[in-house]
């Protein structure tokens, strides 16, 4: 029989043998992935997170953190029930048949984020949904969260007899600076648009007359918003109508 010579190992495959592989980012992920439970999340990811939300607030500060002040749907304007409480459902934009419910931009404030707002920029406003449901609110009647919610009892408005009700949105604020009857143009599209006798005329007889706004009569419905041309002339130089309705918050 003959007997097999085993070689001793060299120098280098001993070396190769003993050498340690430094380890890439790929193992060091697949080892954490399993070892997190499932549905957990690695070191890696929680950094990537925390990095991501610094980077997002350093964009803005604290107002994508918060928001700006919003127009909001009737029944929203408690803004910290109506922020925690909608779910982004969607159906109060489907439900509002003027099409004035559009969702909050990032710009807007991330905490906000495609929560209901109303935008009377589009020509759009906001009537109760008079003619639909008898000044009931369509969009507090669908949102399955309540985030859009109404008192117990409360005076529905009448556009047609001009009585306002209890619903408030906001009220109407005319600047004069880029209102076009102020430059002597005649114009009088708001006061025209309001069915609620919030708008009046001074020297309503005159070549001129000029409108202001009666703020215990007016409810935020954005009507002369949506009918301002201001924006139209391209002498005013602004970032939003001469006349706009401003929130308020309950």
């Amino acid at each position: 029989m003959t007997e097999e010579k085993k070689e001793a190992p060299t120098s280098a495959s001993a070396g190769a043998a003993g050498a340690q592989v430094a380890p890439t980012l790929e193992s060091v992920d697949a080892a954490e992935a399993k070892r997190a439970p499932r549905g957990g999340i690695t070191r890696r990811g929680l950094f990537i997170g925390v990095g991501s939300t610094v980077a997002l607030l350093g964009l803005g500060g604290l107002r994508y953190a918060g928001h700006n002040p919003l127009n909001r749907p009737p029944g929203g304007t408690d803004e910290a029930h109506l922020v925690s409480g909608c779910i982004r459902c969607e159906r109060c934009y489907e439900a509002c048949p003027r099409q004035a419910i559009v969702p909050a931009k990032i710009e807007d404030g991330l905490l906000g984020m495609r929560s209901p707002m109303l935008d009377f920029n589009t020509g759009n406003y906001c009537d109760f949904c008079y003619e639909e449901n008898g000044g009931n609110p369509l969009c507090v009647a669908v949102c399955p969260t309540a985030a859009l919610e109404l008192p117990a009892t409360y005076t529905v408005g009448n556009p047609e007899t001009g009585e306002t009700g209890d619903i408030i949105i906001g009220t109407a604020e005319i600047d004069p600076r880029t209102c076009l009857a102020y430059r002597m143009t005649g114009c009088r599209d708001c006061y025209d648009a309001c069915n609620y006798g919030a708008i009046e005329l001074k020297d309503e007889g005159g070549a001129n007359p000029i409108p202001y706004v009666v703020e215990d009569k007016c409810n935020g419905c954005g009507a002369c918003q949506a009918a301002c041309l201001s924006l139209s002339s391209g002498s005013i130089k602004s970032s939003e109508r001469a006349i706009v309705v401003r929130p308020v918050e309950a």
